[in-house]
């Protein structure tokens, strides 16, 4: 999205041996600042001599047939996982998946647990490195969304799904990386296609800037677990794009209020809860705990797993930074539990095996809450990440387990003075 100031870039184009300054409005996603260096690039332009620019920091505007700008975004990942190959972090993961595989070494495997945390620091930082080159191939679009290069598609509409009708009286063009017009394509047809459900006879339709349900073998947790013996109101916090809220509803669960503070968020679970036509399911922008609502009987929520600081909007739901979220959902949650209240708290272990969060830091968190654990249901995760033995994290991912936790209000002791 546009920051609330406009921004804009500028380049110069040679034509007829004369040069002339260009610019448009700057779109992206991650609120990135404007590139300061920007050079025309073409079908001529070599995939290397691409891959040099977008390393020393030069962004490369794209003026040659479209389908051939995607193909140089492929050929610039694969240069970047050349690298990639070379680096550090490659003999770090190697070193991991024949600990893993042998585990016959007891100082080994010591050895390599201390590893795990810059193991996956590392992972970030090149995860990073490598989405700052490739959003430095950028596009231009004209006011409403339209390129005027070869064999471009018809942009307009996941466009102005993604980014809105953007304020543009003055009928100015764009330029956007075009990593982020993939982002909207792709996000297009999520919400054309949706997301099937396993365990429920449904799909979800994600929005652009809304986290995707792709893993969601937490479902069958939330159908196996017993209700509360009363379940009049219950809370969906961070609705995301509201399957908590939806299995609830279809769990009979009369009134369920569910929050989120992103509005994109809050405008694809309304329109998933018109799909399935759950009257009974109120949405509210908040941050966590809805105002002026009754005391709920019970309280979900599946927060971002990971204690990291997010690199971009769709990461907030993947990462939190200092369990900034998840500690703020458990210290707020005892006030608006109604008597015999549970909160149903959905939790990977991830964090535990890449030593970024101990188990007894989360059960300190759940008893500084004044919560304690009445059970946990678990289960282990089905995708592909959790069996790529290639990958730098395999070790910790192929032992994760994502849980359940039911947690109640432990009981306050009553003296008498």
């Amino acid at each position: 999205m546009l920051a609330p100031q406009k921004q804009y870039v500028q380049w110069l184009e040679n034509k007829d041996g004369s040069e002339t300054l260009h610019h448009a409005l700057w779109v992206s996603e991650s609120n990135h600042a404007p590139p300061a260096r920007i050079v025309l690039v073409d079908d001529k332009t070599t995939a290397d001599e691409a891959y040099r620019l977008a390393c020393e920091g030069t962004s490369l505007l794209w003026h040659g047939d479209f389908h051939n700008a995607r193909q140089l975004l492929q050929a610039l990942n694969r240069r970047i996982e050349r690298t990639n190959e070379r680096s550090e972090l490659r003999k770090m993961k190697k070193a991991a998946n024949q600990s893993a595989k042998s585990n016959k070494n007891v100082d080994k495997s010591s050895e390599l647990s201390k590893d795990i945390p810059n193991l996956f620091h590392q992972q970030r930082q090149l995860q990073a490195q490598r989405a700052r080159i490739l959003s430095r191939l950028l596009l231009e679009l004209d006011a409403n969304y339209v390129s005027q290069l070869r064999r471009a598609p018809d942009m307009s509409a996941a466009c102005i799904a993604a980014f809105g009708q953007l304020d543009n009286e003055l009928n100015e063009s764009y330029v956007l990386s075009f990593r982020d017009l993939q982002g909207a394509l792709g996000a297009a047809q999520w919400r054309e296609k949706g997301v099937p459900i396993d365990g429920l006879d449904l799909s979800i339709f994600p929005h652009y800037g809304v986290f995707a349900p792709t893993r969601h073998e937490y479902v069958q947790l939330l159908l196996d677990a017993p209700l509360p013996d009363t379940c009049d109101v219950a809370y969906d916090i961070g609705t995301g794009t509201g399957l908590l809220a939806i299995i609830l509803a279809q769990r009979g669960v009369p009134q369920i209020i569910a929050t989120d503070l992103n509005p994109r968020a809050l405008t694809c679970a309304s329109e998933n809860f018109t799909r399935l036509e759950l009257a009974n399911v109120q949405l509210q922008q908040a941050d966590l705990y809805p105002t002026d609502a009754p005391l709920a009987n019970l309280i979900v929520c599946n927060p971002p797993w990971l204690p990291a600081k997010p690199s971009s909007p769709l990461e907030y739901a993947v990462y939190d930074a200092n369990s900034k979220m998840l500690r703020g959902f458990l210290q707020g949650a005892k006030a608006h539990l109604a008597e015999h209240g549970e909160v149903w708290l959905i939790l990977s272990d991830l964090a535990e095996h890449l030593q970024l969060r101990t188990r007894e830091e989360l059960l300190s968190w759940f008893f500084d809450s004044g919560l304690k654990v009445k059970y946990r249901l678990d289960t282990k995760p089905k995708h592909g990440r959790s069996q790529d033995e290639s990958d730098p994290l395999y070790a910790a991912r192929s032992s994760e387990v994502t849980s359940l936790w039911c947690l109640e209000p432990t009981q306050s002791l009553i003296t008498d003075n």
